[in-house]
């Protein structure tokens, strides 16, 4: 399984959990998967993926091909867990604050071929990728790295509803995409800007998939 990790991950512990999250875990839903021969067998890729429920990560983390190292809230990394999300890759970042040193692992690891994936709206929410932060573009940028949206939808219980029984999660792979390489602050704000249009318009896809289907 290809994918480079941080030197606190370990890779078959890193298998095991993507195997968890694929199948026991995944259980809970009924998950439908599009577009995964779109996803890069080889090389650095950014994977960008909209944010609406906690569970979306483990979801990406098991039925992505390949593996992939989350930036994930450092209020995560407690206690027993945050030993097993470091010992499968994953890396803690501050939010609101600025934080360099788990950008530059991320980057170490998309220079050795692997795969990091980023929330670029910064937090749960609508999952619709109204705004965007910089983290995503950046690493791309500095390591030639081709960023893949990914859509995830279903994740997010309706607001007034009860638990539901399994239900039909789906995740939409886009279509690999490269940023122009040119330097400068202005520069980095129009490459985010492409990473949050290109998102959110694979997301407006799916919501129309699943609006089609619910008529």
């Amino acid at each position: 399984m290809s994918g480079a990790l941080p030197p606190e991950g370990w890779p078959w512990l890193t298998d095991v959990g993507r195997w968890i999250a694929r199948g026991p875990f995944a259980w809970a839903f009924r998950l439908r998967v599009s577009g995964r021969d779109r996803f890069p067998r080889r090389g650095p890729v950014v994977v960008v993926a909209n944010h609406s429920s906690m569970v979306d990560g483990p979801i990406l983390f098991g039925v992505l091909p390949r593996r992939v190292v989350f930036l994930i809230k450092q209020e995560m990394f407690r206690g027993f867990a945050g030993w097993g999300l470091r010992r499968i890759g994953q890396l803690a970042v501050r939010r609101g604050e600025p934080d360099r040193a788990p950008l530059l692992a991320a980057q170490k690891v998309l220079r050795e071929g692997g795969v990091v994936g980023v929330f670029p709206e910064g937090t749960r929410g609508a999952g619709d990728v109204a705004q965007a932060q910089q983290g995503a573009a950046w690493l791309a940028r500095t390591t030639g790295a081709v960023v893949v949206p990914v859509a995830t939808r279903g994740t997010l219980r309706p607001t007034g509803t009860g638990r539901r029984f399994r239900p039909v999660v789906d995740v939409l792979v886009g279509e690999p995409f490269e940023l122009p390489s040119d330097k400068g602050r202005q520069a980095l704000e129009k490459a985010t800007e492409q990473v949050r249009d290109r998102l959110a318009t694979l997301v407006a896809e799916l919501d129309s998939r699943r609006s089609g289907e619910a008529r």
